[in-house]
Parts: C-alpha cells; structure tokens; sequence
C-alpha cells in the first residue's frame, strides 16, 4: 500500500523537473535533415539524409534547381516564452513551413526571378500556438547556380536565445557592409574631386592631372558597389547580367588598385609595368564573357580560373611591392599599403579558396572586412599628395615674393640703429641673467653654507655638499651659454658629464634610458636655463634628502607630439608627503615650470619618488 503513495511522488518530481527544464529550454540546433532536390526539374525518386549546412553549388556545381528539407524536434511543455528560427543564410528564394503552416517565405519557389534573398541572416518569430510537443520544421529553397545558396543548420528556441545570434550575425554581415561601402564611396569622392581639381603647375606638364588620384577613386567606387551587392536583394539586372556587374567591379578594383600600387612604388613607365597593364587590360575585358558564360552554360570553373589569373598577377606584384616598401626606400606612404598587402593578401587567397574551391556557403568572407586597410591608405596617401602639392604652389609663391624693392637709404640706416640697439639690449639682459642666475643659485648656495658654518652644528660634509652644490651651479651656468636651444638631449647629457663624478662618490648608482629625443623648437636658450635648472634641483633634493642608493633618468618622446618629451627623475629613497612638506626648491622648481610652459609632476612614494617634466 506504501508502493503506490511512493510512485506518485516520484512521478510528481519527474514532472515538476521536466516542466522547469522546458521553461529554461536551451535553443536547438538542428543539423540533419532528410531532403528531397530537384535537379534541372529532375527530381531525386527517394529522401536522402544531409548534413547542414548544405552548400548548393558545392554539391552540385553549375546546377540550379530546388531542396525541400524537413526537420523535427520537440517543443517546449510550456509555451510562455515566444520562440523563432534562425537561419545563418537561406535561399536564393525560400518558404518556411511549421507543422503545414507557413512561417515565412521571400521570392518564388516556382520560377526563376532576378531576387537573392541568401546574402542576410534571417531569424522567423513562431506564433503563439504553432509549436506542438513533436514538430515538423518544412524549408524548401530555389538555389541557382553560382548564387552562394544553400540550406543552414537551423537554430531554434526561446526568442531570448535565438535572436541574439540573428542580432551579431546581421550586425556583421549587413551593418558592417553598410559601414564600409559608405566609407569606400566617401574615400572615392574625396579622391575623384582631387583628380579633377588638382592639376601639375609646372610649365612642362601644366593641366596634366595625377592619376594616382585617379586609379584610387576607381579602387574605391568599384569595391563600394562590390560589397555594397550585400545590400540588395532584387538587383535590377537578371541574374547572369547582374553577376557580370559584380565580377567586373572586382576586376576593376583588383586593376586600379595594382596601378595605383605601380604608380606608388615608381614602376609606372617601365617594361615589367607595361606588360602587367596589359594582361589586366586583357583580363579586365574577358570578364564580362566570362562571368556570362560561367553562367549560361553553366561552367563556374571558368570564373574560377579567371580569378586565378588575376590572382597570379597580383600576388606576385603585391610581394615584390612589400619587399619594397621594407627596404626603405619608399617612405611611409609604401608601407602603409605594404600593410594593407601584409593582411589582405592571406584573407584574400583564404577567401578565394572558400568561395571557389571549397565549401562556400557555410563559412564567411572576410576581405569585404579587411580591405578597408586598402582604402584608409588611399585616403592616407591622396591627402599627403594634396599637401605636397599646396607646398609646393606655396614655395613657388614664397619665391615669388622675394623679389622686391630695395629700401630707401634712409630706412636701411634706420633699421640698422634699430638693431644695434636690440643688440645691446640683448646683451644688457643676457649679463642681467647670469647675475641673477649667480644670485639665485651659486649665491644661494654660498649663503647656506655661511649661514652651516655660523650656527655651529653642521658637520664638514654637509658644509661641503653645500659648496659643492655651489661649484656645480657654477659650471652649469657656465655649460648653458652654449645649449643649442631646443636640444634636451645635450642638456641630459651635459648634467651627466657634470654630476655623475658626484653620483658615483655619494654611493648613487646612475641608471640611464635616456634615446634620442626631437628637438623642442620653442626651447630657446631662457627656457632651457630654466629647464637646467628645474633638473639641478631634482638631482639636488636626491642627494641630500633622499637617502637613495639608485637615481634613474628617463626621457622618451611623447607618441601624441611631434616634439613632445617626457623626462622622468626616479630614485629609491625615503620619498616626502608633497602635499605637507613644503620646501624652497620644490616652490621653484614649480614656478620655472610654469615659466616655460611645461607640466610638472611629482610623487613622494617611498622607494619610488619620482619628478616628471612633460614638455609638449
């Protein structure tokens, strides 16, 4: 009697297990199906078992014809959550059935009609109610040969689970070509206005035009329409006229952007040059033929071999190009398409495999991606050529200018009093600055070491690190008449040569990083005093405060700045709290920065006190 109170319970919790694991169902993906074809209106007699993602034109190349696929699966016990179908592609055309009830469907299964619907992800919402405990999923495709089109595994589930995947997918392969055909038409606008507004000024070749200009707006506009085709699912041409379309877009880009490459690297004019633009001449033309043909007859290997042509060319270019461009030879403007070689070349020939050889419809392209390293070198490149140019017409004008009248007499002599005047002004301030230099730091210094030796209670070392302070200033002020302004780098290395005889007997272990800094043009020769200065005092508050045994030196350009320097003062003392100890030498280390512009940082850390100069 026990027995049946036990089953029923036990029933209970398989029930209530089962309710919650359907309520938190995982999304299906269904890979296997059993599917009739149609082949060329000759259908298959019995239902064979397939594999999915099925790739039409890799099962049956050069044959059109349609795929009816059916699929079962469980639905949910519980039906709260609505529930859809994600399809990575489908088509060229497509009907959605649901236990006999169609979902979905886009262009006709009966006829042949210009439409592709297999180039977007597509995700079906199944309606309240549809879903039964076992289903019937019914797909049937019209593909047509050459159109990319198949059958998917399809994935299906709670809306929540599906449609995520559908949302990634159609941000990547629509939004994605949507963002990259209007940045290739902008690039080509932007260089077709430059080849039509901007002519050579020089007598011998006025009114000709560059043709860099020229071959990149075709690159661009041509890739633009090439990816853009993504877009369009009801092209205004038939089928095989609309694959010609797509195919000479590509052999133009594939061309323009080669003569743009010869044109870079200055083989444009020469024999090998000659004879590439004429195999792509030849090629270019046969497209159209080509591209029908592969189509009508049907035979793709003849578009499969017309893209290995080209792909035997420009592999080959693009390598000689990039060994270039390593060589140096070239400058910046070869490498930065030398890069753009480096990582489209590979996606290129993967891409090119996958699509012609191998299986095409279940894996992804990735060059409509990658490519726009070709166009943000274009840009890069055509901008560079306009500025040389208005540099040019600029000189010419500044040549121009030069040419003027001489002055009156009079006025020649006026301005010559005028400058011995501004000479000798200069001279009263430069000896003005060097006693005040002598006030402030060698009199300071001697000041100190008077004021040491009247109190009674220094010892002969501090009294002597005083004065030799006093003597290094000295020598400093008298090493800074010579700085070429702007030069950090001899200022760094004059304060070495001075200071690290004094280093080395104080027990401090020099660490140098200092590379080879550009030259800071708004440095002149007050700036980089004040600059001499700031860094005496750092070594200074180091030697006598820090109790350090390792005083480290950096200086690195800054990457943001053309003449930007950072120089950073580290050592591994005691450290000060720099918001409570407030010293002489701090407050004026503080106010030369400000008087040169430059930014000054200071950490107290034990073990890592550090005072940067950020000059911009």
């Amino acid at each position: 009697m026990r027995t049946f109170p036990c089953l029923m319970r036990c029933l209970a919790g398989l029930w209530c297990w089962a309710f919650l694991t359907a309520s938190h169902a995982a999304a299906l993906k269904l890979e296997t199906s059993q599917a009739v074809l149609t082949l060329d209106n000759q259908v298959q007699s019995q239902p064979v078992q397939v594999h999915l993602p099925y790739g039409w034109d890799s099962h049956h190349k050069g044959q059109a014809g349609l795929g009816h696929f059916v699929m079962e699966f469980a639905g949910p016990v519980t039906n709260h959550a609505p529930w859809g179908l994600y399809f990575h592609r489908l088509g060229n055309a497509y009907q959605i059935k649901l236990n006999g009830a169609v979902l979905d469907a886009n262009g006709s299964i009966s006829e042949t009609s210009g439409s592709d619907y297999a180039k977007i992800p597509r995700f079906v919402r199944i309606p309240p109610g549809a879903l039964l405990a076992h289903n019937q999923l019914e797909v049937t495709i019209r593909s047509e040969s050459g159109r990319r089109s198949g059958m998917p595994a399809v994935w299906v589930g709670p809306k929540d689970e599906v449609d995520p995947l559908y949302q990634r997918e159609f941000a990547i392969r629509v939004g994605g070509s949507g963002v990259f055909t209007v940045f290739s038409l902008v690039v080509g606008v932007f260089a077709f206005v430059l080849w039509v507004s901007q002519t050579d000024p020089r007598p011998e070749r006025r009114g000709m035009r560059d043709s860099l200009y020229l071959f990149a707006a075709l690159a661009e506009f041509a890739w633009a329409f090439f990816i853009g085709d993504t877009l369009i699912e009801r092209p205004p041409l038939p089928w095989a006229w609309w694959s010609v379309a797509i195919n000479t877009t590509l052999a133009v880009w594939l061309c323009a952007l080669l003569m743009f490459c010869h044109t870079i690297a200055g083989w444009a004019g020469k024999p090998i040059s000659q004879s590439v633009q004429a195999v792509l001449a030849g090629l270019l033309l046969a497209g159209p033929l080509v591209a029908y043909f592969a189509i009508t007859l049907p035979n793709p290997l003849l578009l499969t071999l017309w893209q290995a042509a080209f792909a035997l060319i420009f592999v080959p270019s693009s390598l000689l190009f990039v060994a270039q461009a390593l060589r140096g030879s070239g400058g910046g403007t070869q490498r930065m398409v030398a890069l753009a070689f480096v990582v489209n070349v590979p996606v290129g020939v993967h891409d090119f495999y996958v699509m012609r050889i191998g299986e095409g419809f279940g894996n992804q392209a990735y060059l409509r991606y990658t490519a726009t390293l070709f166009g943000l070198a274009l840009g890069a490149i055509a901008i560079e050529r306009f500025r040389s140019a208005n540099l040019r017409v600029r000189d010419m004008l500044d040549t121009l200018a030069v040419r003027v009248q001489d002055k009156e007499q009079e006025l020649s002599r006026t301005y010559q009093r005028m400058e011995a005047i501004a000479r000798e002004q200069e001279r009263v301030q430069e000896r003005a600055r060097i006693l005040r230099d002598m006030h402030d730091g060698v009199g300071s210094h001697i000041t100190s070491a008077i004021r040491q030796l009247r109190s009674g209670r220094a010892n002969q070392d501090e009294i002597l690190l005083t004065l030799q302070d006093s003597l290094d200033q000295l020598k400093l002020s008298i090493d800074a008449l010579t700085l070429p302004p702007g030069d950090v780098t001899a200022l760094l290395a004059n304060l070495r040569y001075r200071l690290e005889p004094r280093f080395r007997a104080m027990g401090l272990v020099l660490e140098w990083a200092v590379v080879p800094l550009p030259a800071v043009p708004r440095l002149d020769a007050s700036a980089m005093r004040q600059l001499q200065f700031i860094l005496f005092e750092a070594f200074s508050n180091t030697m006598q405060h820090a109790h350090a045994s390792v005083l480290r030196i950096e200086a690195t350009p800054v990457l943001q700045s053309a003449t930007g320097v950072s120089i950073r003062v580290c050592d591994n003392g005691v450290g000060f709290d720099t918001l409570t100890v407030v010293r002489k030498g701090l407050a004026s280390m503080e106010e030369r920065a400000r008087t040169i512009g430059a930014q000054l940082r200071i950490i107290g850390q034990a073990g890592n006190t550090v005072v940067e100069i950020l000059l911009n």
